[in-house]
């Protein structure tokens, strides 16, 4: 399986193991099943630096943006881009007549189903599987499964942004702001600049680069960042910060004032043409 796809089975061991978990932020019953064949060894290459309750505390946070974003009822189309071994279709409770598009290469696609189709999981919404490559031209295979763009829509891009360029990122942001109608929103995470140079996360960086996954773009100031391409921060979180894993961050927070801290963002955002 392709490496990407590697991480995908990653991120599903480390919801596994959130699950175990008696203070668990949230239960993935799928999720130890499509962890296999590496997700657990990737837990123990990788293990440090925090990552596990970053995972924990990402996976929440947007958890939460989707709850929020579909409270009033004026949204009813979510993408997840990169959706990888993800399960909220499955898990998370969804408002009356939701659409949930599932982003991702064919052979992960095609995987996922088989293992889902395995289990006997049956999703909790209008699930649809969008075959394609993400560094090519998408929407119009989106589209395809009867995404509107003149319908908003709530963006959900996870843990994506870390492997790609400043200008991939920046152009992923640009191309979702083109298929935004009036109303739509992004919730995402990105990394600080500082922490792909600090030496603390050095050994874990080099790891991910020979394992051919490596963390290339980040930034330390994000607000600006998300302005130059189309849309406005409404939330902005760091992990262990009040509503953003508190209890469950072991380091603490630094100030905004402190140049070159190592920084990871969670952010929730609408289109500028909202």
């Amino acid at each position: 399986m392709h490496a990407v796809s590697y991480t995908a089975q990653w991120m599903a061991a480390a919801r596994a193991l959130e699950s175990d978990r008696d203070d668990a932020l949230y239960t993935d019953p799928l999720a130890r099943d499509l962890a296999a064949p590496k997700g657990f060894e990737l837990i123990e290459r990788y293990e440090g630096g925090g990552l596990l309750p970053f995972i924990s505390i990402r996976t929440k946070y947007l958890d939460e943006s989707i709850e929020s974003a579909l409270a009033d009822g004026s949204i009813k189309q979510v993408v997840l881009i990169a959706a990888g071994m993800d399960t909220r279709a499955f898990r998370l409770d969804w408002a009356k007549d939701t659409v949930v598009y599932e982003v991702d290469h064919g052979p992960l696609i095609e995987e996922k189903r088989r293992r889902l189709d395995a289990l006997g999981a049956s999703p909790r919404t209008d699930r649809r599987e969008v075959s394609a490559d993400l560094t090519g031209e998408w929407l119009g295979e989106l589209e395809k499964a009867g995404f509107d763009r003149t319908r908003p829509t709530l963006w959900i891009a996870e843990a994506l942004t870390f492997f790609l360029t400043e200008e991939q990122a920046a152009g992923l942001l640009r191309l979702l702001g083109s298929a935004s109608a009036p109303g739509s929103r992004l919730s995402f995470d990105i990394l600080g600049r500082a922490l792909l140079r600090s030496p603390f996360s050095k050994s874990f960086l080099d790891t991910l680069a020979a394992d051919g996954t490596p963390w290339i773009f980040g930034t330390d100031e994000p607000e600006e960042f998300l302005t130059a391409n189309g849309w406005k921060i409404t939330d902005l979180k760091e992990p262990g910060e009040p509503n953003a894993g508190e209890d469950r961050w072991p380091y603490e927070v630094q100030p905004r004032s402190r140049r070159g801290a190592n920084r990871l963002w969670l952010i929730r955002a609408e289109s500028v043409a909202a």
